[in-house]
């Protein structure tokens, strides 16, 4: 008899709480795995979008997969910039445009990269692009999910904009819960 099976057949989770000192309501965490090795994972096909409205990049922090494209929507009545002065951002600087509009920006290089608006420099946001697709964004409430992990040992991470990023060894077994949490200094 054969058995056949998906990867996350056997998948597991990786849950938890983050805690950032002095705040009590935890905005823009992503907690991520940094690497799984030997492996590469197909950026998605859809683009995925960062709006600029009310002189705002929504979302501030978009975590994405190494390859993918972001789609840069102009939704405000005035005109905006996306630019980058991060050298893995591979000197971006989509020019200026106006509402309605998009401009498009495939990300090639693992890191985090600052979006700035030179005709708004009160404007900023950032793309953090990962190796692989199991990462999450902590809600308000500093919880986390990560679902179908598949098994291995990793190092989990929590980044933050203003904090020193914080890495955690972690051993997910198929089928398991694996809970992690983390404290932002």
């Amino acid at each position: 008899m054969l058995f056949i099976h998906s990867i996350t057949a056997f998948a597991a989770t990786v849950e938890g709480i983050v805690e950032i000192k002095g705040k009590r309501k935890i905005k823009d965490v992503v907690i991520y795995i940094k690497e799984i090795p030997d492996r590469h994972f197909p950026p998605p096909q859809e683009p995925s979008v960062v709006d600029q409205k009310n002189l705002t990049f929504i979302p501030h922090i978009l975590p994405v997969l190494k390859g993918t494209t972001v789609d840069f929507l102009n939704s405000d009545s005035v005109a905006h910039n996306v630019f980058s002065p991060d050298e893995i951002a591979e000197k971006m600087d989509l020019g200026s445009w106006q509402r309605g509009q998009v401009r498009s920006w495939t990300f090639r290089r693992l890191g985090s990269i600052a979006l700035l608006c030179s005709l708004h420099p009160e404007m900023s946001a950032y793309v953090l692009v990962l190796q692989n697709p199991y990462f999450a964004k902590a809600e308000k409430d500093g919880k986390f999910v990560i679902d179908n992990v598949p098994a291995g040992d990793y190092m989990l991470v929590a980044w933050h904009e203003s904090r020193k990023a914080q890495s955690k060894g972690v051993s997910v077994l198929d089928n398991e819960k694996t809970k992690v949490n983390f404290f932002l200094d």
